[in-house]
This record gives C-alpha cells, sequence and structure tokens, in this order.
C-alpha cells in the first residue's frame, strides 16, 4: 500500500537528534533521518498499514506514525531514532518489556521486527496523557499504573540493570560537569554509591526506566484492561525507587514557578514514596542522582537554560 503521508520528524526530535556528541553520532542521526520516508514506506508495505498522521510533538527518541492495519484497526507505527544505542537494540528491550507486562500497565505489541528496531503497537488516546489532569488525580493515577509494572524481570533477559546503566551514565557526568555545580555532582556520585552499595530489601523487578506522567496515555474507551497505559519504556531491572525518582520531578516547570517549591518537592518524595511503601530516603537519593545526572546531560548538549532548572530542582533535595 502506498503511502503519501508527508513525513515531518516532530522538531522534539531534531532537537535530541541535533544535541547529540561526536561526529558518528551526528552522522548516524542524518543517515537516519535522510532514509526515514524510506523506512517508513517500507514498513507501511510490509504490514499492510495506511498511513494517518505522525504523532506530534512527539517524543525524543523516535517518530510515531498513526495507521490502520488492512482491517481497519487502528495502530501505531513506532520508528525508534538513533541516540548512542542501535536502534534495533533499543528496540529489543522495549519489545522484551511491553512484552512481560502483557498489556497490564502499558500498550500491547501487535507486531514487531525489532532485529531492525520497529514495533507496531495498540493506538492509545496520544493527546492525552496524565499531564492533562490536574496534579493530584494525576499523581493517582500513576501510582496505580506504575505498581502494576514492577513484576520480576522476563528470564534470561538482556536488559541492563541500574547498576550498569548507571555505570555509563556516571561516566559521562564527570566529563560534563556544568559550572559551578562540582559540589552537586559529586553529591549524586555518592547518592548512586550508596544505594548500589546497600542493594534495597526485596526482589529486583522490571523497571519502565523513564516512567513519568507524559508516558502515561489513556486507553481507548472501549478498552476494559485499564483507563490509563504506559508507552516508551527505557527498561532495566533494579530496584523501585530508581522508577519513582523521575516522576518526582514531574511538572518542573510548574514546580518552579510555584511558592514554597524546595518544601513542595520534598512532600512529593514522601508522598510517592509512602503510597508504594518505598524507603523515602532511597527515591531522594535516586531522584538527586538522576536531576543531576539530566542536568549534566542537558549541559552537554547546550541546554543551558534546562541544566540549570534540574541543578536548581536538585538542590532542593
Amino acid at each position: 500500500m502506498a503511502s503519501v503521508l508527508p513525513l515531518e520528524p516532530p522538531q522534539r526530535l531534531l532537537r535530541t537528534l541535533a544535541s547529540q556528541q561526536g561526529a558518528a553520532a551526528a552522522t548516524a542521526a542524518q543517515n537516519w533521518l535522510e532514509g526515514l520516508s524510506a523506512l517508513l514506506e517500507r514498513w507501511l508495505q510490509q504490514w499492510e498499514l495506511v498511513a494517518e498522521r505522525v504523532v506530534t510533538p512527539g517524543g525524543r527518541s523516535s517518530v510515531v506514525v498513526l495507521v490502520r492495519q488492512a482491517d481497519g484497526t487502528p495502530a501505531a507505527l513506532k520508528l525508534p531514532a538513533p541516540d548512542g544505542a542501535p536502534a534495533p537494540v533499543r528496540a529489543a528491550r522495549e519489545y522484551e518489556a511491553l512484552t512481560a507486562w502483557h498489556g497490564l500497565g502499558a500498550v500491547r505489541v501487535l507486531r514487531a521486527a525489532p532485529e531492525e528496531g520497529v514495533l507496531l503497537l495498540e493506538r492509545l488516546r496520544c493527546e492525552v496523557s496524565l499531564r492533562s489532569l490536574p496534579e493530584a488525580k494525576a499523581t493517582l493515577e500513576a501510582v496505580s499504573v506504575v505498581r502494576r509494572l514492577w513484576v520480576p524481570p522476563p528470564a534470561g533477559h538482556g536488559l541492563e540493570t541500574v547498576a550498569e546503566h548507571t555505570c555509563v551514565e556516571a561516566a559521562q557526568m564527570r566529563s560534563a560537569v556544568p559550572p559551578d555545580a562540582e559540589p552537586l555532582v559529586a553529591a549524586a556520585l555518592e547518592a548512586r554509591e550508596a544505594m548500589l552499595a546497600e542493594p534495597a530489601e526485596g526482589e529486583q523487578v522490571l523497571l519502565h526506566g523513564d516512567f513519568r506522567q507524559g508516558a502515561v496515555l489513556a486507553a481507548s474507551e472501549s478498552d476494559e484492561r485499564a483507563h490509563w497505559l504506559t508507552v516508551g519504556p527505557d527498561p532495566v531491572v533494579g530496584e523501585s525507587a530508581y522508577d519513582l525518582a523521575r516522576l518526582v520531578r514531574d511538572r518542573l516547570h510548574d514546580l518552579m514557578a510555584s511558592t514554597g517549591a524546595a518544601a513542595v518537592t520534598r512532600r512529593r518524595v514522601n508522598k510517592l514514596a509512602d503510597s508504594l511503601d518505598v524507603p523515602r530516603e532511597r527515591v531522594r537519593q535516586w531522584s538527586l542522582y538522576r536531576a543531576v545526572e539530566s542536568a549534566c546531560r542537558q549541559y552537554a548538549g547546550g541546554n543551558t537554560a534546562d541544566a540549570e532548572m534540574l541543578l536548581e530542582f536538585a538542590a532542593w533535595l
């Protein structure tokens, strides 16, 4: 089936690709963008799909195209972009996690070619995420969803552990320290070492890895499983506090504009930890680490304003 869809990658994705460091990464990104239309056309034909539109503003790591299958069933075709790891590797990890969740709390996989980095997913209401709800209600729904995701990892899985994943990050943090942020970077690295030196009690579980309100979308109105389902995992295996650490800084711009933001942040840490029976201090420590790691990454990519905002948030912890 031929497609006449004008494929314009979302600006958010283009900015992410442009911020990647190194000649090899830049070349890979450019080659991927140049071949994107042909890649889309290939999978539309191979899986007998009709393209409707590109999801915008979209994510920072892939292009998602809303499509219809041969029988008219709506779906979403996901084409991951290069971001340092080969697309097939990342797609295989995402496929492994989504398959392990069996559609409980997460989007279902309809078809997959993970060896080539392509996934066909059930279509959710991509324009409606938890961020559309008032914060208190969104937090309750987020807690309900993430609780379902923390299951034992698949036997013989190929996923990174939190220790392995953050080892690479820690090395990059040391080489991209924002101005005057040395104490915070040192504190974040110390927090990581402390968490890994004394692992949390209980079983290591499958984690979303990038769990936040914007990654939880409304299910179709006919879906009887749940009202909200997560998408876009960057899965790792580890303790649940690591997943909550990303959720802690959700709606950061709103938080920055509020009065008493530091106190609000600490209450948020405690509320999320208590609602899921996770030790408060472990959530705080991982929140500190993940905020500073993100700040260093933003700084390395030239996003100074975002880096400064993340560092200010980290200082409240």
